[in-house]
Formats: structure tokens, C-alpha cells, sequence
């Protein structure tokens, strides 16, 4: 029992400094694959994918993501305590995921829904922050997130619905391509339904209201 149980504790350690390395490593280097992409390649024979720093992203990007996903980035470290409440209210998790969980669960971890995997993705979260700046975590994000379907990143996603680079796309552009998350396989950016283009609205609002109340600044 001894034995296996120091077994137990070597494979733990060994796994934490590997988990440890990754992070460090991701802080500087841009991922080259995730198990979503991959997942995706598989499926479909083919993914389209293009790196671009923020510098080169339309700043509006950036916060229209943020004000879409979790307006309230800047002020919490890695898990957003007061939208965790409001979803175990309305007996939902549905809201509750920053941006920081999203990108642990996109560049470390695995898509579904699965106590393992949310577990993982709790423990992860804290490190990435310690490690990583806002700044970072947003660009991760904008480069893995899938925009469309095979469609990884926004340099993807801005040339595929409206033909430009990222760092052209305009307020509305970047709205509707925030807009399209978490579920970019069954809405689209580039023809909207009504329901996205009211998303899409609130999303433009969203992104001006949080650059105004400097909830913006970590990231820019």
C-alpha cells in the first residue's frame, strides 16, 4: 500500500510540474494545437486557423468579447463570484464562466460538461492568472476561440464573414462575431438573425460602457 501510494504521489507531482511547465511555457508561447482544434480537424478534414498578437486586433475586438463574455474581466481573478451566485440561483451554470475558465478550458482541457473536467478547470484557473497577464488571456483567447464552424480565432473569423483583417473590423463587425458565442456553429456573424443582431446591439453597448467605466484598462 506504501508503494502504491508513493507511485500515487510521484505521478501527481509529475503531472502538476507538467501542468506547471504548459502554463509557464503558454505565457510566452502561443499554443500550437488544443484538443478542441484537433477534435475539429478530425471531424471536418480541415480547420482554419490564423495567429495575430493583439496589437494587430481591432481594440473594439477585444472589448466586445470581454462585454460579451464577462464584462467584469478586470475585476475578479479568475472567477466571477457574484455571476457564480446568480446562476446557482436561477439553478443554471449558464453565465458563470469568465474569460479566464474559457481559456483553461479551450488551450488545457477538453469541451463538454463533465465534474473532472470543471474540476480541472478550477484548479487551473488561479495559476493562469498568477502567471499570465489579463492582456495575455485575452489574446489566447481571440486566437483559440472557435468564431465559426472549423473557424479557430478572429483573424479566421473577420476574413471568413466579412473579408478584412482583424485589426479593421469595425464596431458592429466585432459585435456580431462576440455575438456568435458560445454556440458559433448554428449562428453567423455575416447573416444574422434577429435575435444575434439584438445580441449584437447590446454587445456594442456593452463594449463602449466598459472602455468608458475603465473596466477595459487591464487590457489595453
Amino acid at each position: 500500500m506504501k508503494w502504491a501510494l508513493r507511485w500515487v504521489g510521484r505521478v501527481f507531482l509529475a503531472g502538476f510540474a507538467l501542468l506547471m511547465a504548459l502554463v509557464l511555457l503558454f505565457s510566452v508561447i502561443n499554443p500550437p494545437i488544443t484538443h478542441t482544434i484537433w477534435s475539429e480537424y478530425r471531424r471536418l478534414g480541415k480547420v482554419e486557423r490564423d495567429w495575430v498578437p493583439l496589437e494587430q486586433i481591432a481594440p473594439v475586438m477585444a472589448r466586445s468579447v470581454v462585454a460579451a463574455e464577462d464584462a467584469n474581466f478586470c475585476l475578479h481573478w479568475g472567477f466571477d463570484v457574484n455571476a457564480i451566485r446568480a446562476a446557482i440561483g436561477e439553478g443554471s451554470g449558464r453565465g458563470a464562466s469568465t474569460l479566464s475558465q474559457q481559456v483553461v478550458k479551450n488551450v488545457f482541457l477538453w469541451q463538454g460538461r463533465s465534474w473532472i473536467r470543471k474540476a480541472l478547470e478550477t484548479a487551473i484557473t488561479p495559476l493562469v492568472e498568477l502567471t499570465w497577464s489579463k492582456r495575455r488571456i485575452v489574446e489566447v483567447y481571440l486566437n483559440v476561440a472557435e468564431m465559426d464552424e472549423g473557424v479557430f480565432g478572429v483573424a479566421a473569423a473577420a476574413e471568413g464573414y466579412f473579408g478584412v483583417t482583424p485589426d479593421k473590423l469595425s464596431a458592429q463587425q466585432a459585435a456580431r462575431i462576440a455575438a456568435v458565442l458560445p454556440n458559433p456553429r448554428e449562428r453567423s456573424a455575416s447573416d444574422p438573425s434577429p435575435r444575434l443582431r439584438k445580441r449584437a446591439a447590446a454587445i456594442m453597448d456593452g463594449a463602449a460602457t466598459i472602455a468608458a467605466d475603465g473596466r477595459a484598462d487591464c487590457f489595453e
